[in-house]
């Protein structure tokens, strides 16, 4: 402390700021001792102060003595009232204080005015209530006779502190210049109260949520007032979505992009595992699951459907074990889920009906399209060939998410409606006819083999007259099953079965979302609140099959197989390659392979750059070529084992982010916890499919679960996936009035008519997609999502760049490095010129600290008057 300050106050003589003969006064008056409000009284506080003016208003040579001998008072060890304190345990480990020190003294005729970057954080004692290190000083001592100015100058040099961007900003500034700009940038941002419109007494209470500043720092960083230190990683342009880094680059060697997957993911192989080991990732297994297995019996039935049972349920779940658990173990990005997808159902549907019309062999094609499209998805392995995903922009992710969140919610809107025709609402009941109702089983005069025992579930059948005893004792099943025929008004009559299944559907979605805001209420202490919220969906599924069970009424259950075995008895576990079909079908088959490689290739990469997006905040990088080729390699074994394609799962995967998501377990008062990112690790998808291939033996367990109660899983995986979403946000705003729009940043600077002629745009596609996903032409699905890029691209001659900034990724050039380079250029010649100033500033930044200048700077109209009375106007 004692070094710091008198580089402080040697600086301050150096530029004529202070008298040499009044260093000592300053020095011990910086160095005097904090006590803070909370140990004392008001009545001590006063009088400590007075004790303190009278002394530093008495030049006597004994205070001289005493002030050298004061210099000890800061001690760089904590006291003990500090580490008692209990509001250390709401700071994160790594905080680091900015501490703002403003009064008035009678022996300053001009103000002294430093600001103070440390190198490294360091204790001062006693100067902060808790024991933080401190890394910031603002020192602000002047005349008397000012003191409600300084102290309103201290507060807004606190304000600027806590701005997440000028902070950013103090930590890499080189010289004032920095700092003037830094806050010229904070007073275009800021929302000003007048004072007559607001009473200060008031709480504000804190946001739900913020909006992010990464806009406001690449606005910063791609403008004339960027600071001297580091060129800006996207050159200014701007944009939220997937980061545009190494991963995506075209290296011009054989395998090049996927060897450089293999060593950025290698060093990280032993972490991923050990990363999982937290009570997360249980909840996140578990919910996964459930929608893991939920899926995997809706498109195993449907596959059934549409193959003739030459794939059914039990190929999807032992494909869908397969092929995630590999994935999970070896891809590139183990938080991508991969399953089954509705253009692949599509493909299979019309591949098998196309066999079955020209007498192929349809495992037998199938298995030479997969051999293809995985030789194809090779060879664009080979030739970097995902560097293109860096032209999926903003504008085309959205519209495929959005696309595949819609159909979950309206997959299970349409399961639940298919469902209430199953057990329709007998509306045609009335109380008063209730003696009436009855239902018996008759014999038919077309019935040959009718009942005669019914013995513990076990009926024999022989040819004797029927007799009315044994009919009557048949339950409605073994009725219809001996071809007897129902007679009575109640034989129709279904219990409220229907009603039962919406109050679980509707429950389940409406308990996941409450219990996963449940961390934001005031109940509960924070661990308890937070381990509610990440065991949400689990607790919700638990919560409603107990109503269920306790109301009894007979709803549809989860069928799990119970037997391992292929689901035709037409087929084996291994697909032969020769003899069902001509020779020229192998070549043939090539054709459909290439409209399957683009359909793995556009599922797989968007959502891999849904996953990886940077708002995700991932460490460990990404793996586009490495995920491609494993996707490759796992269509070669599901083709000769005749289990159904898979490939990444939009909405799925980004429940998994979701569900990983990890916050600051620590935050102060008031605040919001922060985002810190995602749990990056393998161990929560590898237990999930090696769950999902055990299900076959977990079917006693499983069959107490209701669909319905799964389908509330559904709905809320799809409406989840949309939180967040920018085109959902805009949306909105097609139906409200300017003046109940929220403060979103595009909104500041871009027209609301661009604003909305984007989001038409948008909507049009996604009402296309929509259209063409629900015909037979649904197989061009993926060429249509191609054609997202080419309708954005056309967007550049609609809207300006400085719009598209702001509503979307702007779609990079081949020349964008260039123009770096030469704006680069420029800024370097700029600071070669300043290179004198920098000079006389070097001795201070060497020792870490930013002194200020005597230099008066010229007006300034954008917030001149602040920045004048900052800076300027106290000398």
């Amino acid at each position: 402390p004692r070094l710091s300050t008198q580089m402080i106050t040697d600086n301050q003589i150096e530029i004529s700021q202070l008298k040499p003969e009044l260093k000592d006064k300053v020095m011990y008056t910086l160095l005097r001792k904090h006590r803070h409000q909370t140990k004392k009284s008001n009545l001590r506080s006063l009088a400590d102060i007075g004790k303190t003016v009278s002394s530093a208003s008495s030049p006597t040579t004994a205070h001289r003595n005493l002030a050298s001998s004061s210099l000890n008072d800061i001690s760089d060890k904590p006291e003990k009232d500090q580490l008692r304190n209990k509001f250390m345990k709401k700071l994160p480990r790594d905080a680091e204080a900015s501490n703002v020190l403003v009064g008035e003294v009678d022996f300053l005729d001009a103000p002294f005015v430093a600001f103070v970057r440390l190198q490294q954080a360091v204790m001062l004692g006693a100067l902060t209530e808790v024991p933080v290190p401190t890394r910031f000083l603002f020192i602000l001592l002047g005349p008397k006779g000012k003191a409600k100015s300084y102290h309103e100058i201290g507060r807004a040099i606190a304000t600027l502190m806590s701005d997440e961007v000028f902070h950013d900003i103090a930590y890499k500034a080189k010289d004032r210049q920095d700092l003037l700009a830094g806050i010229d940038e904070f007073l275009d941002e800021v929302i000003v109260l007048p004072p007559g419109e607001w009473d200060p007494t008031i709480r504000i209470e804190p946001p739900k949520s913020l909006p992010s500043s990464d806009k406001r720092k690449n606005m910063y960083a791609g403008g004339d007032s960027q600071m001297n230190g580091d060129m800006p990683r996207d050159g200014g342009h701007g944009g939220g979505g997937h980061a545009i880094g190494d991963e995506l680059e075209k290296t011009g060697r054989f395998c090049g992009g996927l060897i450089l997957d293999i060593k950025r993911k290698a060093p990280f192989f032993i972490s991923d595992f050990t990363d999982g080991f937290h009570i997360q990732a249980l909840s996140a297994t578990l919910f996964i699951y459930l929608g893991t297995v939920t899926n995997a019996i809706t498109f195993g039935g449907l596959l059934g459907d549409a193959t003739e049972n030459m794939q059914g349920v039990l190929e999807s779940f032992l494909g869908t074990a397969i092929t995630g658990g590999v994935f999970c173990l070896l891809a590139g990005q183990p938080l991508t889920i991969l399953s089954s997808t509705g253009p692949v159902l599509v493909f299979e549907r019309l591949l098998f009906n196309f066999s079955r019309d020209n007498d192929f062999d349809y495992m037998e094609f199938r298995l030479w399209i997969g051999l293809w499209s995985a030789f194809f998805c090779l060879a664009l392995v080979a030739t970097d060939a995902s560097f293109l995903v860096k032209y999926f922009t903003r504008f085309t992710e959205e519209g495929f998410s959005c696309l595949i969140s819609f159909i979950f919610i309206y997959d299970a809107f349409k399961k639940m409606l298919k469902l209430s025709h199953h057990y329709p609402i007998n509306s045609d009941y009335r109380m008063d006819y209730a003696t009436q109702y009855d239902c018996l089983c008759m014999a038919s005069l077309s019935a040959t083999f009718i009942p005669n025992s019914v013995e513990g579930g076990f009926t024999a059948s022989i040819c004797v007259q029927p007799l009315n005893a044994t009919w009557s004792s048949l339950t409605k099943t073994d009725c219809l099953k001996y071809r007897g025929e129902l007679v009575g008004k109640a034989c129709e009559f279904v219990p409220d079965v229907t009603l039962m299944s919406f109050i679980l559907f509707f429950g389940t979605y409406t308990c996941s979302m409450a219990l996963k805001k449940f961390k934001t209420s005031p109940f509960f202490p924070t661990t308890v609140r937070k381990l509610i919220s990440d065991f949400a969906i689990i607790l919700a599924i638990l919560i409603f099959c107990g109503v269920d069970m306790l109301v009894g009424v007979e709803t549809p259950k989860l069928i799990v197989p119970s037997e391992f075995k292929p689901t035709s008895p037409n087929r084996g576990w291994f697909v032969p390659p020769f003899g069902g079909n001509p020779w020229w079908v192998y070549l043939v088959a090539s054709i459909p392979a290439l409209l399957v490689t683009i359909l793995l290739f556009m599922d797989q990469q968007i959502t891999a750059v849904i996953v990886n997006r940077k708002e995700h905040k991932l460490k460990k990088g990404a793996g586009y070529h490495l995920d491609l080729f494993w996707v490759a390699v796992l269509l070669v074994v599901c083709s000769f084992m005749g289990l159904p394609w898979y490939v990444a799962a939009t909405v799925i995967s980004i429940a998994h982010i979701d569900s990983l998501k990890m916050e600051t377990e620590t935050s102060a008062p008031g605040e919001q916890p922060k985002f810190l990112g995602v749990r990056e690790q393998r161990v929560t998808g590898v237990l999930v499919f090696i769950l999902t291939g055990l299900s076959v033996f977990m079917s006693p367990i499983l069959k107490f679960i209701p669909m319905p109660v799964l389908y509330g899983v559904f709905l809320y995986m799809g409406v989840a996936s949309l939180n967040g979403v920018q085109f959902m946000d805009r949306l909105k705003l097609l139906l409200m009035p300017a003046k109940h729009q929220p403060d979103l940043i595009y909104l500041r600077h871009v027209p609301l008519r661009k604003v909305h002629l984007f989001t038409f745009i948008q909507v049009l596609c996604l009402a296309l997609l929509w259209i063409l996903k629900s015909t037979v032409a649904a197989i061009i699905f993926p060429v249509m999502i191609l054609a997202l890029v080419a309708v954005r691209k056309t967007m550049d001659y609609m809207f300006s760049q400085h719009d598209l900034s702001f509503l979307d990724d702007v779609i990079p050039e081949k020349d964008k490095k260039k123009k770096e380079d030469e704006k680069k250029k420029k800024k370097e010649g700029s600071l070669d010129s300043d290179a004198e100033d920098v000079r006389l500033l070097k001795h201070c930044s060497d020792f870490g600290f930013i002194a200020a200048s005597s230099q008066t700077p010229p007006p300034r109209k954008d917030g001149g008057w602040f920045i004048d009375k900052l800076f300027g106007s106290l000398a």
